[in-house]
């Protein structure tokens, strides 16, 4: 019986020691988060935040820093949901900083991501009347595609719509013939593929040609070229001769009043010597003695 006895004693230690040790390692284990130190924040999210829990991690650039402490709706704006964050002190947050709703996968489970915070801006701190510092809220992705998408699916059912009135009887038979005219065209390009063919081939010579005409082209240019400077070397040689010619008739213009004076001169030259002839041939003897003097008048 004392065998006994001692054995279950033994039993209930050991198993009193082993909950012991468990409860002293979830303890230790316990202890270090419950030792660390947070700072509150709030968070005002303007969208749905279905999927967020209490206690779901918040994460700095994808490294838990901290969780959701309440969810609530804003008693200020109610059209605003109120999130207060447990924040571990030492992670700064500053005014830039930004906070987004992010899903995780497949499992619909959301956190809370912060990004931004550059040294250059100042620590967020909480405005006088207030007892939390409030992170600035941006749209999640799930947000920013259902407002961009909303419109994109508006206009494509207007486009639709649209485009069913376009598409009624009248037009459905227009197009109709219109595809029965490209057939119709298909098949006659189909038979005259010969003929094609070869206005292909003779568009090809001609193209050939005209690339030979474009090589010899710069020669033709070049020889246009001199037949032009010779022309300008004419035109120059023109332009002199006709500057000779002008001065030469200057020159003309110039002598003419001496040219007058000298045939005014040979014309008294001639009468004289007209004279002198007629004199000899009435008198030769003129040539000898000389011309007789003349008479005195009456009274000399």
């Amino acid at each position: 019986m004392e065998t006994k006895v001692s054995y279950t004693i033994v039993g209930i230690f050991v198993l009193i020691l082993g909950i012991a040790l468990i409860a002293g390692v979830i303890w230790l284990g316990a202890g270090m988060q419950y030792r660390k130190s947070y700072s509150d924040y709030l968070v005002y999210m303007n969208e749905s935040v279905a999927g967020l829990n209490l206690n779901a991690p918040v994460r700095y650039k994808g490294v838990e820093v901290g969780r959701v402490k309440d969810i609530s709706i804003a008693q200020t704006r109610q059209e605003s949901v109120r999130l207060l964050l447990e924040i571990e002190k030492g992670i700064v947050i500053r005014e830039n900083t930004v906070a987004t709703l992010r899903s995780q996968g497949l499992t619909g489970l959301a956190t809370i991501e912060l990004s931004g915070g550059g040294e250059k801006s100042p620590v967020l701190k909480a405005k006088d009347g207030e007892k939390y510092p409030v992170i600035r809220s941006a749209p999640s992705l799930m947000s920013r595609l259902d407002t961009s998408i909303t419109p994109i699916l508006a206009n494509l059912n207007v486009s639709i719509e649209r485009l069913n009135e376009t598409l009624n009887a009248k037009n459905r038979a227009d197009l109709s013939k219109i595809l029965s005219g490209l057939s119709k065209l298909s098949d006659t390009l189909a038979r005259r593929s010969g003929d094609i063919d070869a206005g292909l081939k003779s568009a090809s010579k001609m193209l050939s040609n005209g690339e030979e005409a474009s090589q010899s082209l710069p020669e033709l240019v070049a020889r246009i070229g001199k037949a032009a400077d010779a022309l300008d070397k004419m035109a120059k040689d023109a332009s002199k001769s006709s500057m000779a010619a002008r001065n030469a008739i200057e020159g003309v213009d110039a002598t003419i009043p001496d040219l007058k004076a000298l045939m005014g001169q040979l014309r008294d030259l001639s009468s004289s010597l007209t004279r002198l002839t007629d004199e000899i041939e009435r008198n030769p003897s003129v040539l000898v003695y000389g011309k007789p003097a003349a008479k005195l008048g009456p009274g000399e």
